[in-house]
């Protein structure tokens, strides 16, 4: 697909609301010269058609009669294109016409209404109708008489007049649009400097080096500060995620390196020397416990696996709807052994059914996970407590709390991270391999819920799951 440039776009939109600016310029100027130069035609015109009336006046003669003063007429200013007119008397009675007169005037019934345009022969002209008007050149014996005056005049100046102002307003519209595109070109260049800088830096970010520092005119600008904030953001957490896919190869090629290294010295001290079938027997059994951590080891890093995928959207939406309480019962089952070989005792408290839709197998992983924890660590005859709870409208609950050791408040950060156990020591004697509680987080949270953790040092640990209950 070919890349479209902002620059371009905010170019084109400039461009565009000028060139629609200029236009408006041009057509409200042209309106509004027309406008008034037609207002002072019509002024004109009244004036004119007053005056050819002042030139209507009575004979010497006996009785006196009215004439038209034609020698004192007015032609108009355009000499090639007299103006035209007419007065009638009352009666209807044409007193005098001018000398290009035509046989028919075009829209002479407009002029009932005052002003109107029309055209003659091509030329476009402004028609006035003036009814009784008083005969200025009285006599004292005589009735008071009206006259009819019908005025017109070509327009054809005027029309030029319009057509330069609207060609002037253009051509000064143009000029500022012209002088608009190049400021708008300056400031739009300056204006997405800051991202070409910030790109820059951006470009510098890499696997050796994750240093992102902004560059100052970012920070500034309102508009690019959620992109910087974002960008610093996306940064640290990409170098987070780096240096946890890192640890996480070194910290799974030391479980792995234990128990192959044991693999290999236990069969290497089998073919040193002949041995009796007895020693062979002891020795292939010790190389089979070590395989089977080997195996439960790949296993778990199987299942660490599985379940950060379905955290990072991934989980499978066919699921049936099971009860939390029910899948802790059966999750005390399975670790019921281990509960009575410690001495421990296992208290289920189900405040209200909390139904959520998922797969059985999986929450019961998460119970056995902490429920191992809180029965392991406590000391022998302790007392284990789950509570199951869902508050209206919220989500559900689930909370392990015992009564061991604690957790030091340096490692409680760390706790569901991989790999991580409070004991460095990396032993048989330790048991797991640090990853239960980073399959339990990746888990619960692709079920969109939240596991966190609490401990006082010497009075026990508190596991909150929380989880968003079904509707149904």
């Amino acid at each position: 697909m070919p890349r479209n440039s902002i620059k371009s776009r905010l170019i084109a939109t400039v461009v565009i609301s000028q060139l629609l600016l200029a236009t408006g310029l041009v057509i409200t100027g042209v309106e509004y010269t027309h406008r008034r130069l037609v207002s002072a035609l019509d002024t004109s015109l009244e004036g004119r058609a007053m005056s050819t009336a002042a030139l209507v006046r009575y004979t010497e003669a006996t009785p006196p009669k009215l004439f038209f003063d034609a020698d004192l007429a007015r032609v108009g200013l355009d000499k090639e294109r007299p103006d035209l007119y007419e007065v009638t008397i009352d009666d209807g009675k044409v007193l005098t016409r001018s000398a290009n007169w035509p046989d028919v005037l075009p829209g002479r019934e407009k002029a009932r209404k005052g002003h109107w345009k029309f055209r003659l022969a091509g030329i476009p002209y402004r028609g006035l109708m003036l009814r009784h008007v008083p005969i200025l050149d009285r006599e004292a014996n005589e009735p008071p008489a009206f006259l009819d005056i019908v005025y017109a005049t070509p327009m054809v100046e005027m029309e030029q007049q319009v057509w330069a102002a609207g060609i002037y307003i253009a051509v000064a519209s143009l000029v500022l649009l012209a002088m608009t595109v190049v400021l708008a070109l300056w400031g739009i260049q300056r204006g997405l400097l800051p991202l070409r800088h910030l790109v820059d830096r951006a470009a510098l970010v890499s696997a050796e080096n994750w240093e992102f520092v902004p560059p100052e005119e970012t920070e500034q600008a309102a508009e690019l500060e959620p992109l910087t904030q974002a960008m610093t953001t996306m940064v640290d957490r990409l170098h987070g995620s780096f240096l946890q896919q890192r640890e996480f190869l070194g910290n799974a090629a030391h479980e792995l390196k234990t128990p192959v290294a044991i693999l290999k010295s236990t069969l290497q001290s089998l073919m040193q020397r002949p041995r009796s079938s007895e020693e062979y027997r002891v020795g292939l059994e010790e190389s089979l416990e070590d395989l089977q951590r080997l195996e439960r080891l790949l296993q778990w890093m199987l299942r660490l696996a599985r379940a950060e995928q379905w955290a990072h959207g991934a989980l499978r939406r066919d699921l049936e709807l099971v009860d939390l309480a029910g899948t802790c019962e059966e999750a005390i089952e399975r670790l019921r052994g281990l509960a009575q070989e410690r001495h421990a005792t296992v208290r289920l408290v189900s405040e209200g059914q909390a139904l959520l839709r998922a797969d059985p197998e999986d929450l019961q992983l998460v119970w056995v996970n902490l429920l191992e924890n809180a029965v392991r660590y406590s000391p022998e005859g302790a007392a284990v407590e789950i509570r199951v709870s869902r508050n209206n409208g919220g989500p559900a609950k689930v909370v392990f709390e015992d009564h061991g050791a604690g957790i030091p408040a340096e490692d409680l950060p760390h706790i569901f991270d991989r790999f991580y156990r409070s004991d460095p020591s990396r032993t048989r004697s330790t048991g797991g391999f640090g990853l239960g509680l980073a399959i339990a987080k990746a888990l619960v949270e692709a079920y969109g819920g939240t596991i966190s953790a609490a401990s006082t040092p010497g009075e026990g640990t508190r596991m909150t799951v929380e989880l968003p209950v079904s509707g149904e």
